[in-house]
């Protein structure tokens, strides 16, 4: 079972390229340990910078170094980075067009117990509204390190989300990855899970359910919100009697939303969504929240079913 969280993994891919690159240079609110990036501080000092309990400042200070020609990439919980920050996110990242990455950590329902305060369900809508700001929900450490990789080949903004516990493993060390493209993981006649962030090892294990009740279900990992992989998200509507999304975010703004709005005007079909209720949800952890909304690869697996028969 794996252990590396995402945060760490990019803690682990900046930790490599700095080495070399002096121009990178990561910032915290008060955040390091949350964020793992502890051991980036530790080892170079004069590339981190510690605003404190200040998300604003975090955003603002970021864009300012990233003006001055660094690589800036911004930690902070996802629940409060895209709502105490929004305006500068707004201004000075999105609409100055700089070269920063707000990292989310701990995004959805990641801090559980702590309830609504500390949930981050609105952020792939908040963020994919901004001009110029990409928006990604990597599922595993692997596809988490090549994102970034990616990302210190780039100029522009971008929002990455990550939740706090480790996700099971979707890919390994010899991953195809291809900046700004799903990746189908599976195709399937009956039915695609479209599904991000933490929500693709839930697709995944519920493909296999579905499989064995006779369902040919597919699976698209669909970790690029914003662009969004509108061609592929076609390609299944072509091929699949029904198409499902999966998102740790709320019912509105997010992938079932970019999903059904692409269909609609290029191949209308079915769509049915899995997400987040609206409302005050239900305190505890990640996995107990999901099982109690049917999120869970058994609930999917269900919801799926029950979607099918009503054709």
């Amino acid at each position: 079972m794996n252990t590396v969280t995402n945060r760490q993994a990019i803690c682990d891919v900046l930790l490599k390229a700095a080495a070399t690159d002096p121009d990178i240079v990561v910032l915290c609110s008060d955040s390091r340990g949350s964020a793992s990036l502890g051991a980036f501080a530790k080892q170079y000092p004069k590339q981190f910078v510690e605003v404190g309990i200040a998300e604003q400042n975090l955003v603002s200070v970021a864009a300012g170094l990233a003006a001055c020609g660094k690589k800036a990439f911004a930690a902070s919980p996802a629940s409060f980075l895209s709502t105490r920050s929004y305006e500068q996110a707004k201004i000075d990242v999105a609409y100055s067009n700089t070269n920063v990455t707000l990292i989310g950590i701990s995004g959805g329902i990641s801090y559980g117990a702590l309830g609504m305060s500390h949930h981050s369900c609105q952020d792939i809508a908040a963020f994919a509204a901004l001009p110029d700001m990409r928006v990604y929900l990597p599922s595993d450490r692997f596809q988490t390190a090549k994102l970034i990789e990616a990302l210190l080949q780039d100029t522009k903004p971008a929002y990455v989300r990550v939740s706090r516990s480790a996700t099971e493993d979707v890919y390994n060390e010899d991953i195809e990855f291809t900046f700004n493209r799903a990746n189908e993981i599976k195709e399937g006649a009956d039915v695609t899970l479209i599904a991000c962030g933490e929500m693709v090892p839930y697709a995944v294990k519920a493909a296999q359910i579905l499989e064995q009740a006779g369902i040919d279900a597919g699976v698209l990992d669909m970790y690029c919100l914003k662009p969004l992989d509108a061609e592929a998200v076609v390609r299944c509507a072509k091929k699949s009697r029904l198409l499902v999304t999966l998102e740790e975010h709320s019912i509105y703004g997010g992938l079932g939303s970019l999903v059904a709005q692409t269909v609609a005007e290029r191949h209308p079909c079915r769509v049915k969504q899995i997400a987040l209720p609206d409302g005050h949800l239900i305190p505890g952890t990640n996995k107990e929240v999901f099982a109690y909304y049917h999120m869970d690869a058994e609930g999917i697996a269900e919801t799926v079913k029950a979607a099918l028969t009503e054709e």
